[in-house]
């Protein structure tokens, strides 16, 4: 069922004129057509289909996740029963596009349309794939950064000359059109959607659950939390943990590459090839998840926080806080707060 707007609650995004609050994000649905790709399809219903993971404190409502398509459809070897017709979509919060099977196949008009009018109603559209050549047919990627599976990077940029498409990252945000590259980018996508919602706290806890890495880089840096490389003999495999598990020292380049035993030049190399930034970047990255951390569960004040962090002050992480995620941490924390606190305000 369809949630009335709530009352007014800490802003999280602006889009189309219309400010969107935590508690608006409720209803997500899925647009289903023939031609749909099943990884993608099943990986938006994981993550907002299913119930929320236990251990987590919502404060507000999760997902109600809808089907929408103009009659049963089959997916691969499976046939789906649609909730409702395509022309829901423009009463969701957020409109999910799965990857489109045959780029070459023109998606069909209704579907089109229906992406359209959900946009233009205040939907947040985010597409799974190659379901971005969807959105660029209806226009919402017109004078926009976009991105999808690297092997239809440049069928899209030249179908379509108006979106500034970039081949080299996992997703995109615009705000209110998000899109993401291939197979399990559509997944990271999802949980930075979950992240912008209910915070990082809930969206690590869906990636525990899907035993996934909580946050990759999405080549946005206000959102980048680069992965820990999983193999042993990674020459990085060992450096990040002990580097995030001392956070709260002012360390450097030199620091990390000389506990990595390499060159400060050998170890940025490192860096880039692994985490597709540098050290430094890398180090902030860390700081400012730590933070998000501290603020959604403790009730340790900004300069607390600040030390706990590395940040040395509050005005140093304030600065480097609203820049990164778009607020300032006392309205992150008003946002996202989800249990009561384990610290003493000090």
């Amino acid at each position: 069922m369809h949630h009335p707007r709530q009352p007014p609650h800490p802003v999280v995004s602006v889009w189309n004129d219309t400010p969107r609050t935590v508690p608006d994000m409720t209803t997500v649905a899925l647009a289903l057509t023939p031609g749909m790709l099943h990884f993608e399809l099943s990986v938006a219903y994981e993550v907002f289909g299913t119930a929320p993971p236990d251990g987590t404190d919502i404060r507000t409502a999760w997902y109600d996740f809808e089907l929408c398509g103009s009659g049963p459809v089959r997916v691969g070897r499976f046939q789906l029963e649609p909730d409702h017709g395509l022309d829901q979509l423009r009463r969701a919060d957020t409109v999910i596009v799965p990857g489109w099977a045959d780029v070459d196949e023109e998606p069909p008009a209704e579907l089109i349309d229906a992406v359209r009018a959900a946009h233009e109603a205040g939907a947040r559209v985010a597409s799974l794939c190659t379901g971005a050549f969807v959105l660029a047919t209806a226009g919402l990627l017109d004078g926009k950064r976009a991105t999808t599976h690297w092997a239809h990077t440049a069928i899209l940029a030249e179908r379509h000359p108006e979106t500034d498409v970039d081949p080299d990252v996992l997703y995109v945000d615009n705000g209110s059109v998000l899109t993401s590259a291939g197979k399990a980018a559509a997944l990271d996508l999802c949980l930075h959607l979950v992240r912008l919602d209910h915070g990082s706290s809930v969206a690590n806890a869906v990636a525990r659950r899907l035993v996934v890495p909580p946050h990759r880089s999405g080549g946005q840096a206000q959102f980048v939390a680069t992965p820990v490389p999983e193999r042993d003999d990674h020459p990085l495999g060992a450096l990040l943990p002990w580097a995030v598990r001392r956070l709260d020292q002012p360390l450097t380049v030199e620091d990390l590459a000389r506990h990595a035993g390499m060159s400060s030049r050998h170890l940025t190399r490192h860096f880039k090839a692994a985490t597709g930034t540098t050290p430094l970047q890398w180090l902030l990255t860390q700081r400012i998840r730590r933070a998000q951390e501290l603020l959604e569960n403790t009730d340790r004040g900004v300069d607390a926080i600040a030390a706990a962090t590395g940040m040395g002050t509050a005005t140093t992480l304030r600065r480097h806080f609203n820049r990164t995620v778009g607020v300032p941490p006392d309205a992150y924390r008003r946002t996202f707060r989800s249990r009561p606190s384990t610290h003493p305000q000090p």
